[in-house]
């Protein structure tokens, strides 16, 4: 079984004899659907390209014959569709390689793939130097403008004009519309915001899209694709309402990714029908639609490597924003990661349009990017009143283990491993005086590093819950903010050896007429006024040690009290 890892050249695949999931039937449903211009955004390396691709072989009107490239799929069983292959031109650009870390990067990147496009269709050049020759004035401007995009001595303003240039002369030449096919537009932008060049990037991709997509008559069709739907940078606010079609949508819901069914196949056509259930626990549960998607990058690989698991598609990406994200969001973002880490849900409203400057303060955007990036799935979707309510959840063990991994790793970042467990160690012998020094270290060099608010300790504060839920998790049951006694407790750690210490921590800020001791003192009582330790009992836990600790800005005081 030869599979197309890392190919997402569909004639390569066709040509190279190497498995193909067909999807072909995508170019049906796109038949099907209304509209000039459609955008589907999908979480990365779920077949977008791939598909792109596969569309571009499909229509375009070529010199060579691609017919043979989809006679043996499924939508060449359709005699309605094979009349339409081969009759459009299509330009296909795809960004997802401007991911290079400054505006004069991305833009020398991007009118190179626009260049490579346009010497694809260099046999238009040809064709109007030819009528050049003869003095008409038409083709020597054609030839002008083509030839300065081609050789780099364009103005900006004619690299954002240049998509619909190209469609122009297409049109000229073929006497047919155009289809423009363009992939992982949001990649720039992405990057754009993560390495300060944003506003540049946007005005750039905002330009280029608008001049060729809206009203342009010489478009037969525009499909792109994405992570995201960039609505409030106004990307596409001026292209007549296109078609947007996201992962909570009906349509085209098993066209991207791996159905239940398709994997089943896989496995009989590799001979692992025996790992079915370990890949459906690791790659499954994405919902598309009414359609439960597995991840078809982790799929692959694993079947590549003869059923052994990992976080294949989580380890193809720096998840350099998720990261960010995790460490800065606010309290009770963090309160909700560690739930889901733990297996629970929550629910939350989303956008289908994001801002990227408003994910760090809206949570509405910070959850949709999570959902539209596929770092959590929706379980069930609520429509209230022209609004979004989902109730989210991790889709599986690889992205459960993406988390604890970002987690571990911002942990280890701020204290190195020898204080972690030098803070096991306080932690297990009721070291209060030693447990507040590394504490304290761990909120400061967290507010600097990651460079949160400084008047915000609460967020590193409940960064260094997330650290105790997931570096403890061997040994520990973290669980925190939960009903016990009478009251909610803030973290209980429970021994899986019941030989072990049981660990109860409860936080309080001081107020304004109490001294740091005093409000350690109050946490330490709360403690036991509200009999926290009712749930240690029933679970017959008998050494237990208390930590009251007051936290005034990034000053932490902590007394600590041993049960007997």
């Amino acid at each position: 079984m030869k599979l197309s890892l890392g190919i997402s050249d569909y004639k390569k695949i066709i040509d190279g004899g190497y498995y193909y999931v067909d999807k072909t039937l995508l170019i049906e449903e796109l038949d099907h659907t209304s509209g000039l211009v459609l955008l589907i955004p999908r979480p990365r390396r779920f077949g977008k390209t791939l598909n792109l691709s596969m569309l571009r072989y499909f229509f375009e009107k070529s010199h060579t014959n691609t017919q043979y490239l989809f006679e043996n799929t499924l939508i060449w069983q359709n005699p309605k569709y094979q009349a339409m292959q081969g009759l459009y031109p299509v330009i296909f650009l795809s960004f997802k390689n401007a991911k290079v870390g400054s505006w004069e990067k991305s833009y020398a990147r991007i009118q190179t793939e626009i260049i490579e496009e346009f010497e694809r269709h260099s046999y238009v050049l040809e064709a109007f130097s030819e009528r050049a020759k003869t003095g008409n004035p038409e083709a020597i401007r054609i030839k002008s403008d083509y030839e300065a995009i081609l050789t780099r001595q364009a103005t900006l303003e004619q690299y954002e004009r240049s998509l619909l240039f190209l469609t122009q002369v297409l049109y000229q030449y073929h006497n047919k519309d155009v289809i423009v096919l363009i992939d992982e537009y949001d990649v720039p932008i992405n990057d754009g915001y993560s390495r300060g060049y944003y506003t540049e990037i946007v005005d750039f991709i905002r330009s280029l899209l608008t001049t060729v997509l809206k009203d342009n008559k010489y478009l037969h069709r525009g499909i792109l694709t994405g992570v995201l739907r960039l609505a409030k940078e106004s990307i596409f606010s001026g292209l007549n309402n296109p078609i947007v079609s996201t992962l909570l949508d009906s349509e085209f819901s098993d066209k991207f990714g791996f159905t239940a069914e398709e994997v089943d196949h896989m496995l009989i056509d590799a001979r692992l029908e025996k790992l079915n259930f370990t890949i459906k626990e690791w790659y499954n549960g994405y919902a598309f639609g009414k359609t439960t998607i597995y991840n078809p990058w982790s799929v692959l690989e694993c079947i590549h490597k003869k059923g052994q698991v990992g976080p294949y598609w989580a380890n193809t990406s720096d998840n350099f924003l998720i990261k960010k994200l995790i460490t800065c969001s606010e309290k009770l973002i963090k309160s909700d990661l560690e739930l889901l880490v733990q297996g629970h849900s929550v629910i939350h409203e989303v956008d289908g349009g994001l801002s990227y400057p408003e994910i760090r303060t809206n949570p509405k955007a910070l959850w949709s990017l999570l959902l539209f990036t596929g770092y959590v799935t929706a379980t069930h979707v609520d429509i209230r009143e022209g609004r979004t309510f989902c109730t989210l959840a991790l889709p599986n063990k690889e992205i459960k283990l993406l988390y604890n991994q970002l987690i571990t790793t911002i942990f280890e970042e701020v204290l190195s491993l020898e204080k972690i467990h030098t803070l096991k160690e306080a932690l297990f012998t009721g070291n209060g005086i030693l447990f507040s020094e590394l504490v304290q270290d761990f909120i400061s060099k967290s507010m600097s590093f990651f460079d949160m608010p400084s008047d915000e300790p609460e967020r590193s504060y409940h960064l260094f819950i997330l650290g105790l839920l997931v570096t403890f998790s061997d040994s520990y049951e973290v669980k925190s903010n939960r009903e016990s006694g009478h009251g909610r407790y803030d973290i209980i750690l429970i021994p899986r050896d019941s030989s072990l210490w049981a660990i109860i921590l409860e936080f309080k800020k001081v107020s304004s007429d109490e001294t740091m001791q005093e409000a350690a003192q109050k946490a330490l009582k709360q403690i036991i006024d509200k009999d926290y330790i009712q749930e240690l009992h029933v679970r017959s836990m008998k050494r237990v040690v208390a930590f009251g600790i007051a936290c005034q800005g990034k000053k932490i005081e902590t007394i600590t009290h041993i049960f007997p």
